[in-house]
């Protein structure tokens, strides 16, 4: 059974910087797809960034792009989120995903079956 537990959330100020850090239990990061998503009080849920399985290329979403950088660190069996430059509207609970989904659904919540419980990013004006 995977598990993911997510950690690095916080209280920031706009134009402040954060790191995300998502640890596998149970099975390899490596052989997953893994990915961020993020989701705000009343809105649905909304794709960050992901690694396809074996790390054959990194996807993000137009608004996080170039402010944030996804990486990994096999040995620790851990993902991490670099968040640069963060706006307001970064603000939300941040999730991470396993699983393996279709390449053409890498950006959407569909074939990620295991999520980890989130962590709460707040950035203030």
């Amino acid at each position: 059974q995977v598990q993911l537990v997510e950690s690095g959330g916080g209280l920031v100020q706009a134009g402040d910087s954060l790191r995300l850090s998502c640890g596998a239990s149970g099975r390899t990061i490596s052989t997953d797809t893994m990915a961020w998503f993020r989701q705000a009080p009343g809105r649905e849920r909304e794709f960050v960034a992901a690694f396809r399985r074996n790390g054959s290329r990194t996807y993000y979403a137009g608004s996080v792009k170039g402010r944030f950088t996804l990486s990994r660190d096999n040995a620790k069996n851990t993902i991490f989120l670099q968040m640069n430059s963060l706006k307001p509207e970064d603000t939300a609970v941040y999730l991470c995903a396993a699983g393996s989904p279709i390449l053409s659904a890498t950006m959407t919540s569909q074939g990620y079956r295991t999520w980890g419980q989130g962590t709460q990013v707040t950035v203030s004006p």
